[in-house]
């Protein structure tokens, strides 16, 4: 269910809604401007009590006083911005903190940050006593219409991305699209992969809209991320644990995404912008393979290109490394074969696909040219 507030309630900002409804394990994704300063408002009636232990990124440009003036029992942890902070090392030492902080089970986890420390965070809630309180503070486009709902947290290991983790659903998603101001042009458009995803996947009407660029400004920012968070939030409800195939879809350009990230060693591309290069070469897998229109799979890269995401690999990236690459991703199945999802239209995705070397390899030559 959506629901949306267009005056203030109970002391809240104007404010727009998504509960995902997961029976004992539902929550709400409140989204809006200047929410971080209803925060405490927030975690009471989610009924979110405390000690509360931030973990928050080191490089954080905007002002997040607010949360340590207004939460009683607060201690913060700072963990160094990019993918190399989703470690074992990193894991290790903040379970260490919480232990020394004596952090009860009634305690709270607050991940304030992008994705990197929401995905490190929530491991850290879900294992630290076997389990506490979870919440959310997105802090990136990217974070907030995607890797902020659905339960998945996790760290990398020098294998893969995502290859230990858990399920552990937050209590409470606090989308403050003010936290966007100051983030940097680059780090937008590479949550705007996220968004070209969820329209690509499942609303074309989504898509349509970001056909012209999205700009943090823009009036209905907030009704493209409620779009984007509530798409997620129904394929979550439908298959929390990954278990019957449909939210798979949400891996649309991730499988060669990821290995993009692994063959660059973490350290080229934005998990967003490896996204792109994903999408791009999936959608030209989809023509091959799944009907997809040749004019819609154009218009993919158009949109992918307007809102300032990359079509081509940068030079000097190897071939082999991307296709080795894609043997360690996390989805391969049982019998070591990745499987796809490809668009049969757009607005439309099909999972489990199986495709052969030679088409893969088709898909990753395409990426070395415009």
């Amino acid at each position: 269910m959506i629901t949306s507030s267009d005056a203030p309630s109970a002391s809240l900002p104007p404010h727009r809604k998504v509960h995902v409804d997961l029976g004992e394990r539902a929550y709400d994704v409140v989204i809006g401007r200047r929410l971080l300063k209803s925060l405490p408002l927030l975690l009471r009636a989610s009924q979110v009590r405390g000690p509360y232990a931030v973990i928050n990124d080191r490089v954080l440009v905007f002002e997040a006083g607010d949360i340590e003036v207004s939460l009683p029992d607060v201690f913060r942890s700072s963990v160094p911005s990019g993918e190399p902070s989703k470690s074992l090392e990193q894991y290790g030492g903040l379970l260490r903190r919480l232990a020394q902080q004596k952090i009860p089970r009634t305690g709270t986890v607050i991940a304030l940050g992008g994705g990197v420390i929401g995905d490190l965070a929530g491991y850290v809630a879900a294992t630290y006593l076997r389990g506490i309180n979870f919440v959310q503070l997105p802090t990136t486009l990217l974070a907030m219409v995607d890797s902020s709902v659905g339960g998945k947290t996790g760290v990398n290991l020098p294998e893969g991305k995502n290859l230990v983790g858990a399920f552990h659903q937050p209590k409470l998603v606090v989308v403050d699209l003010d936290t966007l101001k100051t983030l940097p042009a680059r780090e937008f458009s590479a949550g705007m992969a996220e968004i070209i995803k969820a329209g690509a996947i499942r609303d074309k009407a989504l898509f349509e809209r970001v056909t012209t660029a999205v700009k943090p400004g823009d009036q209905d920012l907030d009704v493209i991320v409620e779009t984007c968070v509530a798409i997620k939030a129904r394929i979550v409800e439908n298959d929390e644990f990954e278990t019957k195939g449909e939210r798979a879809l949400l891996n649309f350009g991730h499988t060669l995404g990821h290995a993009i990230e692994k063959a660059t060693s973490y350290n080229t591309y934005l998990h967003g912008e490896a996204i792109s290069l994903g999408m791009r070469a999936a959608a030209w897998l989809s023509v091959w393979e799944a009907g997809l229109p040749e004019a819609d799979a154009k218009l993919l890269e158009t949109v992918l290109a307007a809102n300032g995401l990359p079509l081509v690999l940068k030079p000097g990236i190897g071939r082999n490394a991307i296709l080795a690459a894609l043997g360690n991703d996390k989805k391969v199945a049982v019998d070591g074969k990745n499987r796809w999802v490809l668009l049969k239209s757009l607005g439309e995705a099909t999972s489990n696909w199986e495709l052969s070397t030679d088409l893969v390899e088709k898909a990753v030559d395409l990426l070395y040219t415009t």
